[in-house]
């Protein structure tokens, strides 16, 4: 199967879906400008996955499965990348362990025998997960005193509070400190399973080659067995504010409402509106009426969070003490106004355009591509969705926003979190 990953302003791409002996689904786009090859991959299946008592092994294992795989310890596996200029990564999300490979192609059997030894024979030398869980546990030390982190942290500990989501991914001090190899081996076997992965490759490379090299890295990793369901659930305790105290001078704010998820048919319309209330930088209303107007903060912004049992419009601005609550006043004020009276058409007219003209500039390198491919396989919108992706933007009317405002901004209530020491609340 093939499609074009084409927009208003790029040139036609041919996404090519491949069918290797293996079964592992991967996208395929052969481009020879550079001699290079770039792969996204990403597992089902992520830190809400980690054991109740345990957060944060998903993590760890992202971390070490370069730290040592096969014969070749940590230190020889780093050099065997570096010898070829290889880039190798791995990452834990919630919902995801995934990674990614960038060589030129004259190394692309050593990258991909590399690749394919990371996932299938990690070491997991002792050594190595000490030296790891020390460099985490150094960074959740150093992380307590950051307003950010702990306004985001407990954010999603009152959001999400006995969920999943609600546990921190990089864990605690106490449950990192706690992670063995067992733990590890266990993570391994449940989620880097064949079954699961997802698969985007862009460069100089035929599909034949390609194919075999699939088979041969991802065909070695063992069948998926059922992972335990994370529980749908919606962003709690709107209405609520929450004040971690800690003594610096300018407090840090995340507030949220209810979203909706990439896979939803609403999402477009939704993404829209995000862009119009936060999303859009210099022109959203919220920089406007914040920063431009009032000087209250130097940055504010707003997100659609998807999650694959989960989803929210996530809000984050920074602002002195005493000027907290007039802050989160105005921020409130910008909300209902939008989801009162909606935007004017030609805010609508200017988003739209602005959002179906900047698409382009995701795809100008072959990694860009290869993540946002591999991103659109994990969410199952289809191998055209690129494609008709600017049609579905040009297409939203006015009461595709309503209804969008509807179900993001409702009764305008909001779950914040403050890190500081706010005045005026």
């Amino acid at each position: 199967m093939t499609a074009t990953l084409a927009t208003h302003s790029a040139s036609p791409t041919t996404v090519k879906t491949l069918s290797p002996h293996s079964g592992v689904e991967a996208w395929h786009v052969e481009s020879d400008v550079v001699p290079l090859i770039a792969v996204a991959f990403t597992f089902e299946g992520g830190s809400a996955h980690d054991p109740a008592d345990k957060p944060g092994v998903a993590q760890m294992l992202a971390r070490l499965l370069d730290e040592g795989a096969g014969e070749l310890n940590s230190d020889a596996f780093q050099e065997h990348l570096a010898a070829r200029a290889i880039e190798l990564s791995f990452n834990a999300g919630n919902d995801a362990v995934g990674g990614s490979l960038k060589t030129l192609v004259k190394h692309a059997d050593e990258a991909f025998e590399l690749l394919r030894l990371a996932l299938a024979e990690p070491r997991f030398d002792q050594d190595a997960i000490e030296r790891v869980r020390a460099q985490t546990i150094a960074g959740l030390r150093y992380q307590q005193n950051d307003p950010g982190v702990m306004a985001t942290r407990r954010f999603f500990e009152e959001g999400f509070a006995g969920h999943p989501y609600g546990r921190s991914t990089s864990g605690t001090i106490e449950s990192v400190s706690a992670i063995t190899r067992d733990d590890l081996l266990a993570m391994h076997r449940a989620l880097i399973t064949r079954g699961r992965i997802k698969v985007a490759v862009v460069g100089a490379i035929s599909t034949e080659r390609l194919s075999a090299l699939i088979d041969k890295t991802f065909g070695v990793l063992p069948e998926a067995t059922p992972l335990t369901a994370i529980e749908p659930v919606a962003l709690g305790k709107l209405g609520s504010q929450f004040v971690v105290d800690l003594d610096v001078p300018q407090s840090v704010i995340r507030f949220g409402t209810p979203g909706i998820a990439w896979r939803d048919p609403g999402f477009i319309p939704a993404y829209i509106l995000n862009h119009i209330l936060g999303g859009g930088a210099f022109t959203s209303r919220l920089f406007q009426e914040v920063r431009e107007k009032r000087g209250l903060a130097y940055s504010v912004g707003t997100s659609l969070v998807s999650y694959r049992a989960a989803s929210m419009t996530w809000g984050y601005t920074a602002t002195k003490n005493e000027r907290v609550g007039e802050a989160l006043k105005v921020i409130s004020d910008e909300m209902a106004r939008l989801r009162e009276d909606g935007p004017s058409d030609e805010e609508l007219r200017k988003a739209k355009d602005y959002l179906i003209g900047s698409y382009a500039l995701g795809f100008d390198t072959s990694t860009k591509i290869a993540h946002t491919l591999v991103q659109i396989a994990f969410e199952g919108l289809g191998i055209d969705y690129i494609g008709h992706r600017n049609g579905l933007v040009g297409a939203v009317t006015q009461a595709d926003i309503r209804t969008a405002a509807e179900r993001i901004l409702g009764e305008g209530k909001m779950l914040t979190v403050i890190a500081g020491r706010p005045t005026g609340l």
